[in-house]
């Protein structure tokens, strides 16, 4: 017997041989060499195990983790002779019951935040606030990592924000767009005609000329979201940390659409982010209907051009 199923015939004999008796694993394994034979894959991939672990998309997240558990160690037994197998990272799959549901905010939500964040009574903020919402939502950052940046971070000529001190004590350099650019430009010129002479090196200042506070952001947040109405109904209220899942689900969403190896590209999300491994960014897999319904079409793609 060669191929996947064959590897799985292997390696079920070499764990029974060591005293393990791998009673559910045999159907369970050779589905998941079935599943991936059908994605033409002739090895394990995260993403690809990620994807069969969640079938069916209405089971416990405990069925989850156990069948990626599963679908682990045979990835580790075909990496000891195949360079091109990936073992999926330990943590993906999560069957912690209380993280929270993030809201992903549609595009013209957004744009209505930032409207409204605009029409604040003071002047300052009425300038700050849709610049550092608008930055934190077209480039995923965290809202400590937005308030911390100074002018000196902020390298608008090569395109290129500095991140110092981040979470988990990285700093990153992040490239942004032309919007981006354009947005933040704009925002230094208007609040230098306000402020000349701020009194702290911070790119977003308060009101008072000093660095704006994370909580007075949040404060700030949640007053658009209440004056918009923008999730009413939603099983958790959005906050300004959901923006920044909005940018990861877009951007891995957009990849799937085009049709590009989002598995390949999810390092690169994961750095651009911050997260200390691409356990973080992996979540979003199973957070988010909307990406495991794409990933489900890619793989249902795949099939029918083979």
């Amino acid at each position: 017997m060669t191929g996947l199923r064959g590897q799985v015939r292997d390696y079920l004999a070499l764990r029974r041989a060591m005293g393990f008796k791998m009673e559910k694993y045999g159907l369970l394994l050779n589905g998941l060499a079935d599943y991936l034979a059908d994605a033409g894959l002739a090895t394990v991939t995260t993403a690809a195990a990620v994807e069969w672990a969640m079938l069916p998309q209405d089971a416990h997240p405990h069925r989850w983790k156990a069948r990626l558990d599963a679908a682990r160690g045979f990835a580790r037994y075909l990496a000891a002779s195949d360079p091109a197998a990936e073992i999926p990272p330990a943590g993906l799959l999560d069957a912690r019951r209380n993280r929270h549901e993030p809201y992903i905010f549609t595009r013209e939500e957004i744009s209505t935040l930032l409207a409204a964040a605009g029409q604040h009574r003071w002047h300052l903020p009425a300038v700050t606030y849709p610049a550092l919402f608008g930055l934190i939502a077209s480039t995923g950052m965290r809202l400590s990592e937005a308030t911390r940046l100074d002018d000196a971070d902020v390298d608008l000529d090569d395109a290129v924000i500095t991140i110092r001190d981040s979470k988990f004590g990285k700093s990153r350099r992040i490239p942004v767009d032309v919007t981006v650019v354009a947005a933040l430009r704009d925002y230094r010129e208007r609040r230098r005609a306000l402020r000349p002479v701020p009194a702290a090196p911070a790119l977003f200042i308060s009101a008072y000329g000093t660095r704006l506070l994370g909580h007075y952001a949040e404060a700030e947040f949640r007053r658009i979201i209440a004056v918009t109405g923008t999730g009413a109904g939603a099983v958790n209220p959005p906050r300004i940390h959901d923006l920044r899942h909005t940018f990861a689900v877009r951007t891995l969403a957009g990849w799937y659409r085009d049709g590009g190896d989002a598995a390949a590209r999810m390092p690169l999300l994961s750095a651009y982010l911050g997260h200390v491994s691409p356990v973080s960014t992996y979540w979003y897999l199973h957070a988010v209907p909307e990406l495991l319904t794409l990933a489900a079409q890619r793989l249902e793609n795949t099939e029918a051009e083979r």
